[in-house]
């Protein structure tokens, strides 16, 4: 039997350069769409935290959590978006089941 949805996680990076309007901006739009293709059980916003490592010469960024549920198939879709969206610096989508 197939699984209809998919339980997941994923945490984002974004540039805290922008400032708090477009980061805000930024973590909206992620929530919408998440919404408009599944389910979201939590957003916890981490808010600015330093990272390990640079990346992209800055040593901090701010973080966002959320778990949702949803088809099997948009987690790939969620990624690509990441990818093309600028002021994202790292993304990472995870499968709780």
């Amino acid at each position: 039997m197939a699984k209809v949805n998919g339980k997941y996680e994923t945490i984002f990076i974004v540039n805290p350069n922008l400032g708090e309007e477009a980061i805000a901006a930024i973590v909206e739009k992620f929530k919408t769409l998440i919404e408009k293709n599944g389910t979201i059980e939590s957003v916890d916003d981490w808010g600015k935290r330093r990272m390990a490592y640079e990346i992209n010469d800055l040593r901090e960024g701010y973080y966002t959590l959320i778990q949702f549920e949803s088809a099997p198939s948009f987690p790939a879709e969620l990624d690509r978006i990441y990818k093309i969206t600028d002021g994202v610096m790292r993304s990472i989508i995870i499968s709780r089941d």
